[in-house]
């Protein structure tokens, strides 16, 4: 029973920040790249709104299954060999949200719209896209992980 919880945690931790990154990928960040940096202040605050407290809950709570997944002692090579690959994973996109793209957001709204029409602005959106695909594949990588955890099981 507990092997079923922990593997269902990692699998829907790692498939929804999986999914929810792909999804900004592919969508929001196209779309915000060819904005005006007027119009990109204006709507980047608008969409961080919800995704800041609800995103860390969810890759954290990832890691504590993931962690617990690697000391469970069940006899299951899968979660005992992948598990702490699966967990620093999973903290790395806690880094790299945290302490690369998070900042980035934050110096973006405390930006007045108007600054960034000024020709010496300084577009974080090339780096903040950078930090975000490393992230999302690194979410993507422990994903495919906990589905071989899962399937070992």
């Amino acid at each position: 029973m507990v092997r079923t919880v922990l593997d269902s945690v990692a699998l829907l931790g790692s498939g929804i920040t999986t999914g929810v990154f792909v999804a900004v990928a592919i969508s929001i960040v196209p779309a915000l790249r060819d904005m005006d940096g007027a119009r990109y202040i204006e709507v980047n605050r608008l969409l961080g709104r919800n995704w800041d407290p609800t995103m860390p809950v969810v890759v954290l709570a990832t890691v504590v299954a993931d962690a617990a997944l690697a000391g469970l002692n069940d006899g299951s090579p899968g979660a005992a060999a992948l598990g702490p690959t699966a967990a620093v994973l999973m903290l790395a996109v806690a880094g790299v949200s945290h302490l690369l793209n998070v900042p980035i957001n934050k110096r973006v709204n405390g930006t007045s719209p108007q600054a960034a029409l000024e020709p010496q602005w300084d577009d974080p959106r090339p780096v903040w896209r950078r930090w975000h695909w490393l992230r999302t594949g690194l979410a993507g990588a422990a994903f495919v992980l906990n589905i071989a955890i899962a399937a070992a099981g």
